[in-house]
This record gives structure tokens, C-alpha cells and sequence, in this order.
């Protein structure tokens, strides 16, 4: 089994850091961080991430954006200062991919293999360990990764070099975000028809509209469960990433904007924080009308 040094112990990095612990790994955790108090008492806390490196064979990152990756990696007390031949640092955060590269290579040059995993399902599927796992780096990093993964995701693809795993991400952030978007326009539209919203969700899942965002996020939108699985201010800095992407490479992502702008409207009502399928107050703000006043809606409420 080995021993994982593993920083950035948030809303689904703990789940995955507890699959790993489920699966008989031990781990060494970052104590300048914040640490559930479980992990705290199962794990091996050090001074800082610079420690971690030096106590562990392989290192994971599941940290906020690309800034807060490189200061985990190169700042003075980073993993970079621990890290000697032959280990490997997989970075699962989302982050942007030309940066990757470069981090990967400043990495190598320390005679240390790096795999770019960032992953998409959210807090429940960082707790089920159904979480979609999308690799960049060689082969043979990750077929040692590999278990590793195993324990903490279901689909899990190796899909290029360094950076190809955080196009990829970027790439189903795009899907998602413009699913949102169709979900809630729709449920606005049946809810301020005077149908009810839910279920108009549950005749939706028996046809060809049925989708997981459908299921779960619509569900969200019709119960006004908004906590985050998945940060607003999140979504935003990967459709940032999509969009300062597509300028660099000359093309248009027209609906990706729209997303944004839509996200944006969240975050200027105090709602950066909410759960991405919290997009629909937007849409809401917008029609002045809340979906959970629909008259059928309301007539249950009575």
C-alpha cells in the first residue's frame, strides 16, 4: 500500500482522501490547511507542503484554481522542495492547461513524473467514488496511478499528454454548464405556464431530454436545494478557462458566454457560493418569478 501525501482536503477532496484511507492507503496531509477533524485523527499531519513530499511516494493536489496549484507546488515550502526521483504528483484540481504543462515540466525536470486528473461529479460523486477521471501524462504514471483512481472514480480515461486531462475537463464543464442552462430555461418555461415544475422533471426523465442534469440538478432547482455540491464561483473560473481558451485558439463559444453571464447574475445577488444548478435564479430574476410559484406548486403548499 502506499503512502499519499494528499493537499486540499475541501468539499470533495476529503471524500476522495477517505476512499483512498477505505481502500488501505495511509496519507499524509498539509497541516497549514484545513483538515476534518476524522482525517485529522487518521492521518499523518505535517508542518507544510514542502513535508508532505518528503513522506510520501506520491503526492495529490485537489486545490481551488490555477494560482493556488502553482503556490502548492513551487512557493518556498512547496512540494517541489521535497520531491526526489521517481515520485509522482497528480494534480486533480481544474485548472488551466497551458499552465499544466508547465508545471509538469518543471516537475520532470526534477526527475518526477506529473499527471494532470481533474474529475467531474461533484461532492457526490467525490463520496461514492463515482467521479469521471480525466488524465493527461505517460502511460506508465498512470498505470501506476491507476488503482489509485480505481478507488475514488468509475470512468476513468487516459486521454493524452500533460494538459489533455485539463482540455478534456474544460471540455465537460462546457457540457454542463450549457445543460444547466437547458434544464432551468425549461423548468422556468413549464413553471410560469402553470404546470408544475417537478413534475414536468419526472415526465422529462422517461424521454429523450432525460440527462444525469436533468435528474439531480433539476431535482435541485424544483427543491430549492442549493447548498453547494458544486460552486457557482467554481463553474465560473473553469467557463473562464473556456473562454480564454477560445480566444487564444480564434473561435467562438457564443452559449459558453451566455452560461457565464448567467452565473454572473448569481454572483452579483450574493449567490458565488450557491450550487451551479442554482443558475435558474437567474433565469428567475430575470422574469421576476420563482419556479416554486407555479399554481400547482402552490396549491400543494396551501
Amino acid at each position: 500500500m502506499a503512502k499519499i501525501g494528499f493537499i486540499g482536503l475541501g468539499i470533495m477532496g476529503a471524500h476522495m482522501a477517505r476512499n483512498l484511507q477505505k481502500g488501505g492507503h495511509s496519507l499524509v496531509v498539509n497541516g497549514k490547511f484545513p483538515v476534518p477533524d476524522d482525517l485529522r485523527a487518521s492521518t499523518t499531519v505535517v508542518a507544510d507542503s514542502t513535508a508532505v513530499a518528503q513522506a510520501s511516494e506520491i503526492v495529490i493536489l485537489m486545490v481551488p484554481d490555477t494560482p493556488d496549484v502553482q503556490n502548492v507546488l513551487f512557493a518556498d515550502d512547496g512540494v517541489a522542495k521535497g520531491l526526489t526521483a521517481g515520485k509522482l504528483v497528480i494534480d486533480m484540481s481544474s485548472i488551466s492547461p497551458l499552465e499544466t504543462q508547465q508545471f509538469a515540466k518543471q516537475v520532470n525536470a526534477l526527475g518526477c513524473d506529473y499527471l494532470d486528473a481533474p474529475v467531474s461529479g461533484g461532492e457526490v460523486g467525490a463520496r461514492e467514488a463515482t467521479l469521471s477521471i480525466m488524465v493527461g501524462g505517460p502511460q506508465k504514471a498512470f498505470d501506476l496511478a491507476k488503482p489509485l483512481f480505481d478507488l475514488m472514480g468509475k470512468n476513468i480515461s487516459l486521454v493524452g499528454d500533460n494538459g489533455a486531462g485539463q482540455t478534456t475537463k474544460v471540455a465537460n464543464q462546457i457540457i454542463v454548464a450549457l445543460n444547466i442552462e437547458a434544464v432551468a430555461e425549461a423548468l422556468l418555461f413549464a413553471a410560469r405556464s402553470g404546470a408544475d415544475p417537478e413534475r414536468v422533471r419526472k415526465a422529462l426523465m422517461g424521454g429523450f431530454a432525460s440527462s444525469r442534469i436533468l435528474e439531480v440538478h433539476g431535482e435541485r432547482m424544483t427543491k430549492r436545494t442549493f447548498n453547494p455540491g458544486f460552486r457557482i464561483e467554481l463553474h465560473q473560473k473553469d467557463l473562464n478557462l473556456a473562454l480564454d481558451g477560445a480566444r487564444k485558439l480564434g473561435i467562438a463559444l457564443p452559449h459558453t458566454a451566455s452560461a457565464q453571464q448567467l452565473f454572473s447574475v448569481c454572483a452579483a445577488n450574493g449567490g458565488k457560493a450557491w450550487d451551479h444548478s442554482a443558475m435558474i435564479r437567474a433565469l428567475e430574476i430575470m422574469a421576476d418569478f420563482e419556479i416554486a410559484e407555479a399554481p400547482e406548486s402552490k396549491a400543494k403548499a396551501a
